[in-house]
Order: structure tokens, then C-alpha cells, then sequence
């Protein structure tokens, strides 16, 4: 069989994964130019942490190891607009968002990509850890986990069939491990270079102080309660909060206490002891079916409510404009504003975004929005 060579541009982070994605690619006779994406320019300039040129100049040092051209796509505007605005919207409407799923749906795999096949190129890659194949009987392009203990097809769920036609993993498979011994061993610059953060524009200050120097808004305090209602003290913002928090609250009621709900109409956060932090049913809206056409029937599947979440078996049931999701054991800390991804075996068959948390034992069957 004849190889065929393509034309990618990967996403060049600065990191390993980016960088021995670009030297697998290269490895196999592709043309492949290194983009790097400037993303905490504009707005973000002050606030965002440092290091966005220090990343650029390390993937421009990988670039020139590996003998490939390198550009930098200025996509800060586009990421303000379409990523960091909604992340600080979502906490201050009592929601916790997951800024990686937008970013990747509409800036790595949206803008990076419509500027790829604008410059001639056939598609972009990325260090990502998630596997991609084509289903023949299907036509579709169908994501699998790849069993890698760094896999990351729960950060992928909301991308189309045509971003995904476009789009290769090189990394498929592989463990960290063995990505950063390549990058030894070809002598790439940022072998050993750390990690990047889990959410690349927040400091180690946290999302709040992020926030409010970035919108400029302070948080007025409000009321703790139970799920009574029952008055239980002062909070500092409904922002500082997520659900399934317990540490930090700044009040002592004797107990553990976690915080089960957010309630931005009346400026509350809803208190309960433990146990009140496990929820058996939740409802998702923004939909998306990623390896199958939409289902219309009740189904069973696995479905992770939080990346570091091990899969939990559910029954998956469309209704209204979206999905409820019966988990078979209460979860804990199931977030509004959080990606809900189910799984059949390896499969990725999509996700949605979790809208609201409900007990079973008070579902009644009605309108839940």
C-alpha cells in the first residue's frame, strides 16, 4: 500500500504532548507546520498567569529541532469571547463550567482548524490523548477512550463529525510515560518541561480572583441555608462556591457540611449534611452525539460527570429539548455547568451539559426546566 502523505498543522502548546505529536506526524512522512496559539493576549494580558511567551518560544525551539516551519495564530479575542466570558458568566450565575470543552469545540478545533484548511492544509493535530476511527458501515467518525491513564475523550464530546474528519491524535494510546521517554530520546527541548495547569488562563490565586479582577465585578455576600430554607450564616459570593464543596466555606456549624445547590436568584448557597451531596438524577441540555446519530429511545450506557470520575452506570432517557440521566448509585458533587459524557464500552457516544441535579425520590415526572 502506497502511505499517503498529508498536510497538518499541529497546535503547538510548547508542551511534550504537542511536540512528540509533531515528531510522530513528521515520522510518517506528513508535511506538518507547528501553529501556536496566542491566547492570553488582549484582555487576558494581565490577568491570565505568565508564561504565554515562554510557550511560544519553546515550540519555536521544538519547531526548529525538528526542522518544520512555526507560526503564531492570535486567537486572544476569539478566546475571551467565546471561552473566558462564558467561564466567568457560569460562576456567577451559581454554575461551574468546563472551559476546556468550549475551548476545544470552538478554538482548537473550530478557529485553529477553519485557519488550517484556509492555509492548505488538510487538517490539524494535537497532542491530545483520544483515538479516532472511521466506521464504514456507519460513515462515521466514532471516539473511543484509549485506555491510557491520561486518556482525555471526556475534554472531545462536543466536537462534530466534520471536526473530527479533519482532526488526528497521534498520541492515541500512549501513556505519559512513554511520550515524554520519545521526547528524551530525539532530544526535543521540552522533554521535561511540567505540565500545564487544568485551566491554563486561571492563576494560583483561583477562579474567583481571577474573575473579579477580570469582569471587574465584586461578589456581594449573601445567605447560607439548608434545604429548608433555614438561615445558616453569611457567604462571600455565590462565585466562590461549587457544588460538592466542603472545605473552605468560612463557617463553622459543627458538622461537615457541603454545598448541594447554588441559588443566584435569592444570592444563596444551599447547605446540606453529608450525604445531601450525592445525587441519583440529573438533566443535560447542549447535546451532542459524537460516534452515533441521536438517539430517540431510553438507553443504558456508562457516563463520567467529572473528568477524574470514574464512569457510573445510568439509564439515559431523551425528553423535552435534552436528556435525564438515572444513575443505578448517587453521585457525588453532580455540577450544573459540568460535561456529563457516556460511554458503551470505549465508546464515546456524546455528552451534554449538566442543567440541573434532582433526587429521584422527589422526580415526580414533570417539567424539570
Amino acid at each position: 500500500m502506497v502511505k499517503v502523505s498529508m498536510t497538518y498543522f499541529v497546535g503547538m502548546s510548547g508542551g511534550v504532548d504537542s511536540s512528540v505529536a509533531a515528531l510522530l506526524l513528521k515520522q510518517q512522512g506528513h508535511s506538518v507546520t507547528g501553529v501556536t496559539l496566542l491566547l492570553r493576549g488582549g484582555r487576558l494580558a494581565v490577568t491570565a498567569p505568565a508564561g504565554a511567551r515562554r510557550d511560544i518560544a519553546d515550540a519555536e525551539r521544538v519547531c526548529a529541532a525538528l526542522e518544520m516551519p512555526h507560526r503564531v495564530l492570535d486567537l486572544s479575542d476569539q478566546f475571551c469571547a467565546l471561552v473566558v466570558d462564558e467561564f466567568a458568566d457560569a460562576y456567577l450565575s451559581g454554575r461551574t463550567p468546563n472551559p476546556c470543552v468550549t475551548c476545544n469545540r470552538l478554538i482548537k478545533f473550530g478557529a485553529l482548524l477553519d485557519y488550517a484548511l484556509e492555509n492548505g492544509a488538510d487538517g490539524v493535530a494535537t497532542g491530545h490523548y483520544a483515538l479516532v476511527e472511521y466506521d464504514g458501515q456507519s460513515g462515521r467518525r466514532q471516539m473511543f477512550h484509549t485506555g491510557s491513564r491520561k486518556d482525555q475523550s471526556y475534554f472531545l464530546w462536543s466536537l462534530s463529525q466534520r471536526q473530527l474528519a479533519h482532526s488526528v491524535f497521534p498520541l492515541a494510546g500512549m501513556e505519559k510515560s512513554a511520550v515524554r521517554e520519545l521526547a528524551r530520546r530525539h532530544r526535543l527541548p521540552v522533554a521535561d518541561k511540567g505540565d500545564s495547569m487544568e485551566v491554563c488562563f486561571v492563576p494560583e490565586s483561583g477562579h474567583a480572583a481571577f474573575i473579579r479582577a477580570y469582569t471587574g465585578r465584586d461578589f456581594p455576600p449573601g445567605e447560607f441555608a439548608d434545604g429548608t430554607g433555614r438561615v445558616l450564616g453569611v457567604h462571600s459570593g455565590i462565585a466562590n462556591y461549587t457544588v460538592g464543596q466542603r472545605k473552605g466555606l468560612g463557617i463553622a456549624l459543627g458538622q461537615p457540611m457541603y454545598v448541594t445547590a447554588i441559588d443566584p436568584e435569592h444570592n444563596r448557597v444551599i447547605l446540606g449534611e453529608e450525604g445531601r451531596q450525592f445525587q441519583d438524577t440529573c438533566f443535560l441540555r447542549q447535546v451532542n452525539w459524537l460516534s452515533v446519530p441521536p438517539m430517540e429511545q431510553p438507553f443504558r450506557a456508562e457516563v463520567k460527570i467529572r473528568y477524574q470520575a470514574a464512569p457510573a452506570p445510568a439509564e439515559i432517557i431523551p425528553e423535552h429539548d435534552g436528556l435525564r440521566v438515572a444513575f443505578d448509585q448517587p453521585q457525588r458533587a453532580v455540577a450544573p455547568g459540568q460535561s456529563a459524557v457516556f460511554y458503551r464500552g470505549a465508546m464515546v457516544l456524546g455528552g451534554g451539559v449538566i442543567q440541573l441535579t434532582v433526587d429521584r425520590g422527589q422526580f415526580m415526572g414533570g417539567d424539570l426546566l
